[in-house]
């Protein structure tokens, strides 16, 4: 990424970028399809605009998943018991709520089932780390870690009618009776 030191403009742009690529993302379904002109467009930005902060389209796309990931680390990285995973789906939860409109955008593309395989891979990971005293069954880290992940997923493509904070619910309480 080329910006470093993000103003209040720049995180403007950037997050016009991000919207206009959820968006174009829903309709084309495919990364590929999408291009830099296209994009500019939608964000109603410059070209320099655009490459003042991404490389390529690809670039905003690992952005999206990036900063996504970074989030979840951070919130599950001081994870030791059930207790911190209460706070931490919550904190979860509130960073999806804030992102909605890109989450729903971009979760309804076929692409999403990698998106979903990555946070699956941290969850499991920290879950089997933070609950290890217990050792829980390597079937229930596996259905827990798909389960959650497939609950938001299918919120945000409109497949079930939960909201976040139902979904919020339910997680918290299969971790108690799974962990």
């Amino acid at each position: 990424m080329k910006v470093k030191n993000l103003n209040s403009s720049s995180r403007k742009t950037k997050k016009a970028i991000k919207e206009a690529f959820a968006e174009l993302m829903h309709e084309k379904c495919e990364l590929s399809n999408i291009t830099v002109k296209e994009l500019v467009a939608r964000a109603d930005i410059t070209r320099s605009s655009f490459y003042t902060h991404y490389d390529n389209i690809y670039e905003v796309a690992g952005d999206i998943q990036n900063e996504t990931m970074e989030m979840l680390q951070k919130n599950i990285e001081d994870l030791k018991n059930i207790d911190d995973f209460n706070h931490c789906i919550d904190d979860i939860t509130n960073y999806l709520k804030e992102n909605e409109y890109i989450y729903t955008m971009i979760l309804s593309s076929p692409n999403a089932i990698i998106y979903a395989d990555r946070i699956v891979k941290l969850l499991r990971k920290k879950l089997d780390i933070s609950f290890n005293k217990k050792t829980p069954n390597e079937l229930d880290l596996i259905f827990y870690s798909y389960g959650c992940t497939n609950l938001f997923i299918k919120h945000f493509r409109g497949e079930i009618n939960y909201s976040l904070d139902e979904i919020n619910m339910y997680v918290k309480s299969l971790v108690k009776k799974l962990f």
